[in-house]
């Protein structure tokens, strides 16, 4: 191949690659920006969710319990539902403050087997309090160029960062970038508790911890264990 070809080849691949390091840092701004732009300060039990997996799995489990149970399953109760996750990630009754983060897209503005459901008009901004604390949330939702995949693994990275947070719990996409978060999750250190939520435990051996999902699901939407 000749020397001038050669240049070109090198030129072309080192503009590729100049050109996927700035969409990243885009990423990474514009993300950064969203939290600051709410000027949300991390709690010490902080609960990253995406919207769309826990909506999906909260509709499959309502379609395949329903007949189980042979009965019209109600809506879930999303406060019963945040109480179950924090209790099972080890989280004591007491005056604690949980944090909520709902990652979301266009396509899960709003849930469908939970209430309240809308991320927009009902659970952005809100708080509420229970026997375990208080629990506060915030909705995201990724703007641009910018993904869900992308925001929830950039707010992961900021919760390591931050020395304010002292428990990570996530529902991370298990369809779309489990691995991602899988990794994301590995390298958090330095934290009392990381606990995964997921309907299947990892492959591989992990640092943090993985609870089932669907046990709080079905909590939330009134099935009582006498009836399975």
């Amino acid at each position: 191949m000749p020397k001038c070809q050669i240049v070109i080849l090198k030129a072309c691949k080192f503009v590729l690659l100049m050109y996927n390091l700035s969409v990243k840092f885009y990423y990474l701004y514009r993300n950064n920006r969203l939290f600051m732009e709410k000027k949300i300060e991390f709690a010490p039990n902080l609960m990253l969710i995406d919207a769309s997996y826990l909506d999906r799995v909260g509709q499959d489990m309502a379609k395949h319990f329903s007949p189980i149970v042979k009965r019209e399953l109600p809506k879930a109760d999303l406060a019963t539902l945040l109480e179950c996750l924090a209790l099972d990630a080890g989280i004591a009754l007491g005056e604690n403050a949980v944090q909520v983060i709902f990652v979301y897209d266009e396509e899960s503005k709003k849930m469908s087997f939970c209430s309240p459901s809308d991320m927009e008009k009902e659970l952005n901004n809100v708080a509420f309090q229970s026997q375990i604390g208080e629990f506060s949330i915030y909705t995201f939702q990724p703007s641009d160029m910018a993904t869900r995949e992308a925001l929830f693994i950039e707010a992961l990275m900021l919760a390591d960062d931050s020395k304010d947070v002292k428990r990570i719990i996530a529902v991370a996409d298990e369809d779309a970038y489990i691995d991602k978060a899988h990794n994301e999750l590995e390298k958090i250190k330095g934290k009392e508790t990381v606990v995964l939520f997921g309907m299947n435990p990892p492959l591989r051996e992990s640092s943090y911890k993985f609870e089932m999902l669907g046990f709080p699901i079905l909590q939330a939407l009134g099935i009582r264990s006498e009836e399975l």
